[in-house]
């Protein structure tokens, strides 16, 4: 069973919430299903008995149909239609829709009835929103009934003049098509289903990250609004601690602490001054950095972490001024560690610029992406650093035996999963009209991380 997803900024697992209301059907969902069964059946059969006027046992039919509109209007009585069925009812609902189908197909010519096809319907439904367990059971039970259709079943309804009758070879090759096709679109359901959720879950991670970093940058904002409220009253207690230090004596007790509130509210006065001009417009000092700035705040909370973290600065003319957004340092921020967490020794971060773009570089001398998922690095939870057997002769040549041992102890030499992080980096760098290319690093030969920007991208230049 794979581990929980953690919600990068409670540490609680977020996708419990997702996995009760997701993969689950809804029960008006099932209800709505068996009544549109229902009047395709009571429709087939009036025209292939009334229309066509084929010879078969109709009323046994009639009996199968009525039983599952009876199961539908107990459904809907029982329990409320806007709910989810949990796993254990679905699979019921569904294999009852199972049993009815090959009830149904037993009296009108198993098999070699065209609509055998309708089997892998509640399999496929299945598929899209129950667990994998759920699938096999309903799939097994699809094929168990199908097989035995194949043996046990009355002859297709037929007009009385002739009869008509398939060779086993043919049925049994229908039987097959039919397995294939409920495995094949079970499968596809399923995972694309798989994907929907995982992708949701990730989303709802990069929108709770987000949140968290906006709610960073808005205590500003709300400190200036502090300062604004609490200008006020200071400023009534200054003037009443100025009149009590006029009346009474300097020497006395009492004029000495009138004397020290005076001078302890203008000093809360200057400070609720500086607050209140650090509000949603800022300052320039504290809203725009340069580039090196910049790298420098993303840098400085991996310093002590191991690896050497090289920053080099390049490019033409004046350095640009980048305007603060939690998104681009957050996101920077989680490449930095990730290169810093796989490093042996060394890493290196470039920033670049000329006239039409910005662009840092991030290379580290770890072990690198697995070529296998690197055109895929950035979907949710896509991605993974290669296995210590395939480091390069020059990556051992270049690792000494102590820094060797010391990172297969520490185990940064081990394969890991960082998927979910490289996706909220990339989307909220994308946010901030950046793009974001993974390979390997030429120099180092580890990861490289691209990131640019075309000029007028960022704000503040």
């Amino acid at each position: 069973m794979s581990p929980p997803i953690l919600n990068p900024v409670t540490d609680r697992p977020l996708s419990n919430l997702s996995r009760r209301t997701t993969g689950r059907l809804r029960r008006s969902t099932l209800v709505t299903l068996r009544w549109m069964a229902v009047t395709g059946q009571s429709l087939a059969l009036i025209i292939v008995a009334g229309v066509l006027r084929f010879d078969f046992d109709v009323w046994p039919c009639v009996l199968i149909i009525a039983l599952s509109a009876a199961v539908n209007i107990f459904v809907s009585f029982m329990w409320p239609l806007d709910r989810r069925a949990g796993d254990l009812e679905s699979m019921a609902q569904l294999g009852f829709d199972l049993f009815q189908l090959s009830a149904l197909l037993w009296f009108t010519g198993g098999m070699t009835n065209p609509f055998a096809l309708l089997i892998l319907a509640p399999v496929v439904t299945g598929a899209t929103t129950l667990s994998r367990s759920v699938l096999i059971v309903l799939g097994t039970l699809a094929a168990g009934l199908s097989f035995s259709l194949l043996f046990y079943s009355a002859p297709l309804p037929w007009s009385s003049t002739s009869g008509f009758t398939l060779p086993f070879t043919f049925r049994l090759g229908t039987w097959f098509a039919l397995i294939v096709g409920t495995i094949f679109t079970s499968l596809y359901a399923w995972r694309a289903a798989s994907e929907s959720r995982r992708m949701s879950e990730a989303l709802a991670a990069t929108e709770a990250v987000l949140a968290h970093e906006q709610k960073l940058s808005a205590l500003g904002g709300m400190a200036a609004a502090a300062a604004h409220e609490l200008g006020t009253p200071l400023a009534t207690i200054q003037v009443t601690a100025k009149e009590m230090a006029r009346e009474l004596d300097a020497d006395s007790p009492l004029g000495e602490d009138a004397r020290l509130v005076l001078s302890q509210a203008k000093r809360c006065r200057d400070i609720l001054q500086q607050l209140a001009q650090r509000g949603d417009e800022g300052d320039l000092i504290h809203d725009q950095l340069s580039l090196e700035a910049l790298l420098e705040e993303a840098v400085e909370p991996f310093d002590d972490f191991g690896p050497a973290i090289d920053v080099r600065l390049e490019g033409e003319g004046i350095a640009p001024e980048i305007g603060r957004q939690s998104e681009l340092l957050y996101g920077l921020k989680n490449l930095i560690e990730n290169a810093v967490d796989f490093a042996y020794k060394d890493v290196v971060i470039t920033g670049l610029w000329d006239a039409k773009r910005i662009t840092i570089v991030i290379e580290d001398d770890g072990p690198g992406f697995d070529p296998n998922i690197l055109t895929r690095l950035g979907e949710p939870y896509v991605s993974r650093r290669e296995r210590v057997e395939t480091l390069t002769a020059q990556t051992e040549k270049a690792l000494d035996v102590t820094v060797q041992k010391r990172a297969l102890q520490s185990g940064t030499l081990k394969s890991g999963e960082m998927g979910l992080g490289v996706f909220i980096a990339k989307t909220l760098i994308e946010r901030t009209g950046g793009r974001v290319n993974f390979s390997r690093a030429t120099e180092l030969g580890g990861a490289r991380v691209r990131i640019y920007w075309e000029k007028g991208a960022l704000r503040g230049r």
